[in-house]
């Protein structure tokens, strides 16, 4: 009797196993090309996969408030006034791996250019490994800690939404939202999201 549920146990665990890593490989992948939403979303997906929105047809950001990594409360409306960049990344994802010193070189390029870098860590249990992925890649500005999802679940569907991790959205100095990729990125995509919004005046 034993050795007929066993084998079938078995099986259970191995389909179980099967679907969380597909969960898992979609969640921490995707070619950027995405639109999302559906409908009338006047935004742009350009061939790198970077989405962007003309300045007259953008929409608020939601609120995005919280603790970050290191125990503080951080309100992202609080840097109304700057370029804000919103990465969403999680320590178990290869890709925000990849681009994690790319992000940490253009926050410290372009800070002077009223530019502010906020990482959003997501789907981490555990604390620790993301504040050893910060201590790792030298990220120097704050992450809000969302090991939930919550803060991915406040963007409306039919905007510039986060999808996957990694995903890059950056607000533009009015708090509305301007470009999103859905996948990782090095410096040089990273300034192509970034310095048309600074050159608005």
């Amino acid at each position: 009797m034993s050795s007929g549920r066993a084998p079938r146990r078995r099986f259970t665990l191995l389909a179980a196993t099967a679907v969380a890593g597909a969960l898992t490989l979609s969640a921490c992948s995707g070619d950027g090309t995405k639109a999302g939403g559906g409908g009338n979303t006047n935004f742009v997906t350009g061939s790198g996969g970077i989405s962007t929105v003309a300045r007259g047809e953008r929409v608020e950001a939601p609120k995005l408030d919280g603790a970050t990594l290191d125990g503080r409360n951080l309100d992202v409306a609080d840097y109304k006034g700057k370029i804000v960049v919103l990465n969403f990344w999680g320590s178990w994802c290869g890709p925000c791996r990849a681009e994690a010193k790319h992000f940490e070189k253009v926050a410290q390029e372009t800070k002077g250019d009223g530019v502010q870098f906020v990482g959003v860590n997501t789907r981490d249990s555990q604390k620790s490994l993301a504040v050893s992925f910060e201590e790792d890649f030298g990220i120097t500005y704050p992450s809000l800690y969302d090991p939930t999802g919550k803060l991915l679940l406040r963007f409306p569907k039919g905007t510039l939404n986060p999808q996957a991790i990694p995903s890059t959205v950056v607000i533009d100095r009015d708090g509305k939202l301007a470009a999103r990729s859905l996948a990782a990125l090095d410096a040089d995509k990273l300034r192509e999201m970034i310095d048309p919004l600074v050159a608005e005046k």
